[in-house]
């Protein structure tokens, strides 16, 4: 009885394997032998915050004059009970408040530590926002209502030549882009494992007229940052370091995924830093692009930058959620301002409050402050537009950085 069990457990095992290939072969997804090499081959489930070594890189140089915050960390000021459940719930791995340019708090779990560099995931969307400003304010970039095929001219044609700069910062080109971390089948997850990013991005089709509805999509910032590459005639790598990470007076070596060796930067994600140098970036947005007496992103690009353009969301609600490639909150007229990658990763800013956070970990609290029993309920839709897109997690780190900014007050 074992023994047949045993072979129709193989010949069940076989029969997948055998469906797999043939699904690949036919339908021309190599890039599933990737992904499948990459994640259930070394004991994985899916991408991760410590995909480093799993993907080829291009390095992000750190600054010979590396800025060092003021540190501020009482022993006394502590998260209570409730909050380190919270982040023990969701497999937090930093968490760091700045209050101005001070240090206040930091707190890692497990083995990450603050030399530990790990994935931003969409994060770094908002890095490849700035850096279109940069190239802007140069000269590089015309303008944000430049046509993207004055730079790549597959889109010149097929339906495509009406897209401009401002419709993939704001998310609104109207592609057939599938978003989504978990659908193996999704342009997502070929653009995570693939190997051939220019070819995916130039395949897609425009289903919808652009700049009419936010319908957030990786493949726009794909194209900005082919884009930032041809305007600039410099690499994705090397146009951060010599715009963003040099003058921020990066500590640590960064690096960037690429889809293949020699080959292309995942723009749309997968830049991994150390929790405190991501602080910079949110230091950065804070100071609305200046930084250590410099105007490293133009304040005009900045203050554009966060606003949130007039158009609406699948939900069908006034777009209040997204500016150009970066998340704002509105918060009842005291904005905050964050980067958001996938599982969790945060750079925050406070303006108001004049504080930063950075939160790195391996899962996000998906609940929205939405109740689901009025996801539908138009008139609550209208009337709560700005809490839409934001799920519970980021209200829930704004409350602990002001009960520890509290205690420290106390002190």
């Amino acid at each position: 009885m074992t023994k047949k069990i045993l072979r129709y457990l193989l010949y069940i095992l076989f029969t997948i394997i055998i469906g797999v290939n043939l699904f690949i072969i036919l339908t021309g997804r190599y890039y599933l032998y990737s992904g499948i090499a990459k994640t259930y081959l070394l004991g994985k489930t899916g991408p991760t915050i410590y995909d480093l070594d799993v993907f080829p890189v291009n390095t992000i140089k750190k600054s010979k004059t590396p800025y060092h915050f003021v540190v501020n960390i009482n022993p006394k000021v502590k998260l209570n009970k409730s909050d380190l459940s919270y982040h023990e719930k969701f497999d937090s791995k930093a968490f760091l408040v700045f209050q101005g340019d001070t240090l206040v708090y930091e707190k890692y779990w497990d083995d990450h530590s603050m030399n530990q560099v790990s994935n931003s995931f969409s994060a770094a969307k908002t890095v490849i926002g700035l850096l279109v400003g940069i190239a802007i304010e140069e000269g590089k970039i015309t303008s944000v209502d430049d046509y993207a095929g004055k730079y790549i001219p597959e889109f010149n044609k097929s339906g495509r030549a009406q897209i401009t700069i401002r419709h993939l910062l704001t998310m609104s080109a109207g592609f057939d882009w599938v978003e989504s971390g978990k659908n193996p089948l999704s342009e997502a997850a070929e653009g995570y494992y693939g190997s051939d990013l220019y070819g995916l991005v130039t395949r897609l089709r425009v289903i919808e007229k652009p700049g009419v509805n936010f319908n957030y999509q990786s493949g726009n910032s794909q194209i900005l940052g082919f884009i930032i590459e041809r305007a600039t005639g410099k690499s994705i790598d090397q146009y951060t370091e010599e715009k963003l990470w040099k003058p921020l007076g990066a500590g640590s070596t960064a690096f960037w995924s690429l889809d293949k060796i020699n080959g292309d930067e995942k723009a749309f994600c997968c830049m991994y830093a150390t929790a405190r140098d991501y602080a910079l970036i949110g230091q950065l947005i804070l100071n609305r692009g200046q930084w250590n007496g410099q105007q490293i992103v133009p304040k005009w690009y900045m203050n554009q930058m966060v606003e949130t353009p007039n158009m609406k969301t699948k939900e069908n609600v006034p777009n209040m959620r997204y500016g150009w490639h970066i998340w704002v909150y509105k918060n009842g007229g005291n904005p905050v301002y964050y980067c958001r990658g996938l599982m969790g990763q945060y750079m925050i800013a406070i303006p108001h409050k004049n504080r930063v956070i950075v939160r790195l970990g391996t899962k996000r609290d998906a609940h929205y402050a939405i109740p689901e029993n009025k996801m539908n309920d138009a008139a609550y839709r209208s009337a709560n537009a700005e809490k839409y897109g934001h799920t519970n997690d980021l209200y829930r780190y704004l409350s602990m950085s002001d009960h520890i900014v509290s205690q420290m007050d106390m002190k």
